[in-house]
């Protein structure tokens, strides 16, 4: 399996969690999994490292946006936010350049354009400093 396609896992798992506030990691993992042949690891570890980090990527949101704090975004904006800026605060073999491109052609696939934009814009303002 791709990494890009790991990637859409974590954001799958990440974006079905945003839902699942009741349930712990092991449940949303499973329910995830019964839609899927298998799910990687690395889908797993990222999901994990999102929901042990979301207060510290929602002050990273929160810092970079421009116009919309966290709390206002829409969860798949949010979920394609949290694996990118998990990544590239976390995953030492993943540069921001591939990270922010990744996003960005998820929020393609799964948003819009102009939420394809303004996660480019984010995370852009993130790997400037």
């Amino acid at each position: 399996m791709k990494r890009s396609e790991m990637r859409e896992q974590a954001f799958l798992l990440t974006f079905e969690g945003l839902f699942s506030s009741g349930q712990d990691i092991d449940e949303v993992i499973e329910l995830y999994s019964e839609n899927v042949e298998a799910v990687s690891k690395y889908a797993k570890d990222v999901f994990v490292g999102v929901k042990g980090s979301i207060n510290e990527l929602d002050e990273i949101i929160n810092k970079y946006s421009k116009s919309w704090k966290a709390a206002r975004l829409p969860k798949v904006t949010l979920a394609i936010l949290y694996v990118a800026l998990y990544e590239m605060k976390n995953v030492e073999d993943v540069a921001d350049s591939i990270a922010i491109n990744e996003a960005v052609e998820l929020a393609k696939k799964y948003a819009s354009s102009n939420d394809a934009s303004y996660i480019n814009g984010v995370l852009g303002a993130v790997s400037r400093g």
